[in-house]
């Protein structure tokens, strides 16, 4: 069979392509059902993009590769798209955008997007043998139980990355771009709970708090949440893609910089009321009790002094973690690293030594914060790639 495009993926990179690609072309997938990330995420109402995408929202090696394919298809792009198929959608917070039913919903809305421009879907399919002839990309799909050569003037690299293993996640991408000669950036797990030795915070699972979590030169202001392994929710998500092996988190526990100021205040208003009873109306009261076990908690406010005071704000305001690990990319949301940046045009996401070859979504070396951001990429990308093979076929 032959194919003007063959798109290896049916997430979200892959179907956005697929809409933009032309006539001729074939989308492969090895799952039962396409979009099944999207299906998933947000609880299920899918976190689709977000009002404040902007590169610097983006890790890569090269910082500046996403900006060509963000700027020419935008998240009002994605918006627009949304609204004329007639989902409704809300803003949660930090500019979040959400499916007010159900993520299937764009799932369904990337399938008419598809057979409109005629793409053709094969899902519960392998893709084999992949190589190329000298004139046109070949492979072996394996589906229905049959082997069927094809042949197609581009390939589309949109398999994703690791994460998510029970998905059916995999370095399929890194793979074949290897085959092809494109360079990798080492893939790590992002976006992650981070361990700590011993059960540390067992005792506090399940306490969540607001907190200013950092990493690096990132910060983030959102909820933690302790686990039986460690450290969750928002703030230490974003922070770990930023985090490396041996490096510290730093947690401000009291983000708001007055816990000092009240101290100092009651300290002459109710100087008889104990230091843990006072921080109880700050913080967790399980966090409290636990603090306490950790660090000089005891005494009433009363006798607190202004170098006390100052010390137990440093604490709170600058408690400092060395993590063990992460928990690796059976629960890490995206995958950081992939294929080089170096080795694709910003403008199409064509691999510059392979002409043809193209590779988006995930399997590149770009990765958003948490909060639709890497959705965003996934639609950027895909249009990215699409229109550039559309405009090949129509100058061809």
């Amino acid at each position: 069979m032959e194919y003007e495009t063959l798109i290896l993926g049916a997430g979200a990179a892959g179907m956005m392509c697929a809409a933009h690609a032309g006539p001729g072309v074939l989308v492969v997938d090895h799952a039962r059902a396409p979009g099944e990330k999207i299906r998933i995420s947000g609880g299920g109402r899918c976190n689709f993009t977000n009002l404040e995408v902007r590169p610097e929202r983006f890790l890569s090696q090269n910082p500046h590769f996403c900006k060509s394919a963000l700027a020419r298809y935008t998240q009002w792009d994605f918006i627009d798209l949304v609204s004329r198929h007639g989902i409704a959608w809300h803003e949660k917070t930090l500019g979040q955008l959400f499916c007010d039913g159900k993520a299937t919903q764009i799932v369904a809305m990337l399938l008419r997007e598809m057979q409109a421009a005629g793409a053709e879907l094969r899902l519960s399919a392998e893709a084999r043998d992949i190589g190329h002839d000298g004139s046109r990309f070949t492979a072996v799909i394996r589906h229905d139980g049959r082997d069927q050569p094809v042949r197609a003037r581009s390939l589309v690299l949109a398999t994703g990355g690791k994460s998510i293993p029970k998905m059916g996640a995999s370095g399929y991408a890194y793979d074949l771009a290897a085959q092809f000669g494109l360079a990798l950036v080492p893939p790590r797990p992002g976006l992650v709970p981070l361990t700590f030795p011993e059960g540390r915070f067992a005792a506090l699972a399940g306490v969540s708090l607001p907190v200013r979590a950092s990493a690096a030169e990132a910060v983030f202001d959102e909820a933690m949440l302790f686990t039986h392994r460690g450290l969750s929710g928002p703030s230490i998500l974003q922070a770990s893609s930023y985090w490396q092996e041996g490096a510290p988190v730093t947690v401000n526990l009291l983000p708001g910089g007055r816990l000092g100021q009240i101290l100092r205040d009651k300290r002459r208003r109710e100087g008889k009321r104990a230091l843990t009873t006072e921080l109880a109306e700050h913080l967790p009261q399980r966090l409290v009790a636990w603090l306490a076990g950790e660090t000089d908690l005891g005494g009433r406010l009363g006798d607190l002094s202004d170098r006390r005071i100052d010390a137990l704000c440093a604490t709170l305001e600058g408690w400092e973690l060395r993590p063990a690990g992460t928990e690796g990319w059976r629960t890490a949301e995206v995958t950081l690293g992939g294929v080089a940046t170096a080795a694709l045009s910003s403008r199409s996401m064509e691999a510059a030594a392979v002409p043809g070859l193209y590779v988006i979504g995930e399997a590149v070396d770009v990765t958003g914060w948490l909060g639709g951001y890497n959705f965003q990429w996934a639609w950027s990308s895909g249009v990215a790639a699409g229109r550039a093979i559309a405009e090949r076929l129509r100058e061809a």
